[in-house]
């Protein structure tokens, strides 16, 4: 790599984080190096995002902003990758940050291993209490891309989050974000990621990643409609050998609208997905943990 060539792009998406941006950004550029380079799409911020922004752009001309109509998370991801000049990119979140040894150990682990397609790496959890937790990367074995896609997809063996993940960015032009899901846009992109490159495993911490409490709502409107094109979209980006986990896939995505129904108290939708579910693949239903709770629900009335 010669000394202009861009090694790894860090994007960050923003939208109404100006009070939380300063400190992504500080994480980042206090690790800078001529291999490295700083996009922040500004995806049509209401708050103060341009004016903080602006600051950072006269104090760091190596930062490039890039400013946008309100589009989504998916969008402004996909406008920062196109942008991106780096092999691979670091797709961090306006609200986390990075740890300060971040870069370099990625600099160490792709070019030992020059044919990744991704590195996962750990991770600071941080909770709404100030409580830490470090999560260490799942390990990725060397398998085909069907099993790899079951372990990712079916039994959720492979976690893969951004901020502490670096993916090669010719893979990501392959599969875009989709712009048309509501959340869980980064599912259908990890899912490519993973069959179609080696995956490198660092246990290095590389951010910090803030936990917040409204996280965890649903959005039931539309639901299942949602999760069918969840289906859609996860399978567009797979080979034809992970094509027959589609059907089990699909029963996974109705065990979760399942979940979401029973918690919300709504018992004529959950029975509801859990008969599709149980009529997609029963394999898939009828583990124990869904089981009972199936059973439960069916039994009462």
């Amino acid at each position: 790599m010669t000394q202009s060539e861009t090694l790894i792009s860090v994007v960050i998406p923003a939208y109404n984080y100006a009070h939380l941006l300063p400190r992504a950004l500080d994480s980042v550029l206090g690790q800078m190096a001529g291999d490295a380079e700083l996009i922040v799409v500004d995806d049509g911020s209401r708050d103060n995002t341009a004016e903080v922004l602006a600051g950072y752009v006269a104090r760091h001309p190596q930062l490039r902003a890039i400013h946008q109509a309100n589009a989504g998370a998916a969008a402004a991801r996909n406008r920062g990758i196109r942008e991106a000049r780096g092999r691979y990119a670091l797709l961090l979140d306006a609200d986390d940050e990075l740890l300060p040894n971040a870069l370099a150990t990625l600099r160490e682990v792709v070019r030992a291993n020059p044919a990744a397609g991704m590195v996962l790496g750990a991770q600071l959890s941080v909770y709404p209490d100030g409580r830490e937790r470090l999560r260490l990367p799942t390990p990725v074995p060397p398998a085909s891309p069907r099993e790899l896609a079951r372990r990712y997809l079916l039994q959720k063996r492979i976690s893969i989050s951004h901020c502490c993940s670096l993916f090669r960015r010719d893979l990501l032009l392959e599969r875009p974000y989709p712009q048309g899901l509501r959340t869980g846009e980064d599912i259908p992109v990890f899912a490519h990621l993973l069959v179609s490159a080696p995956v490198a495993v660092t246990r290095e911490p590389l951010a910090r990643i803030y936990k917040h409490a409204d996280s965890l709502r649903h959005n039931r409107d539309n639901e299942e409609e949602y999760a069918l094109g969840m289906v859609r979209e996860v399978f567009a980006g797979l080979p034809a050998e992970c094509q027959p986990l589609r059907r089990r896939y699909t029963a996974q995505r109705y065990l979760s609208l399942f979940r979401a129904a029973q918690n919300a108290g709504d018992r004529a939708a959950a029975k509801r997905f859990y008969r599709q579910a149980v009529r997609l693949s029963p394999l898939q239903a009828l583990r124990w943990s869904y089981l009972r709770k199936g059973l439960r629900l069916l039994v009462g009335g």
